[in-house]
């Protein structure tokens, strides 16, 4: 796992998106633990608090359970809900996409010719 202490984004937040898109990836599978709060921060070199902030994230959108004693385990994953953080992360994408287009000058219709051209590529990879 990587973080950026210059990146601009809060290091929970860098850790939990790393753990979410591994889960939403399948990297990690339902019922598998995640490293301990205390040996994750050790091995970020960063405070226990920053990483249980993390966590709590996860919890949250519902990817990952406390276990009492035992730390967090992956929660299985709905295949609906599966799409939805797909979309939401696409649509992430595609609005920094537009985004640099405007800075860049490029009209909509560019765009989605480059859009076409990408997936056709992809496609015939």
């Amino acid at each position: 796992m990587r973080i950026m202490q210059n990146s601009g984004i809060p290091i929970y937040q860098q850790i939990a998106g790393q753990f979410q898109e591994d889960i939403l990836s399948g990297k990690l599978k339902q019922g598998e633990y995640l490293p301990s709060i205390r040996g994750l921060a050790k091995d970020l070199r960063i405070s226990v608090i920053t990483t249980m902030k993390a966590y709590e994230e996860l919890e949250k959108n519902g990817l990952v359970t406390a276990v009492q004693g035992k730390g967090y385990y992956v929660n299985a994953q709905d295949s609906e809900m599966l799409r939805e953080q797909h979309i939401r992360k696409m649509e992430e994408y595609l609005i920094n996409a537009i985004s640099a287009a405007k800075i860049a000058n490029v009209s909509n219709s560019e765009l989605i010719d480059i859009l076409k051209m990408l997936i056709e590529t992809e496609e015939n990879a």
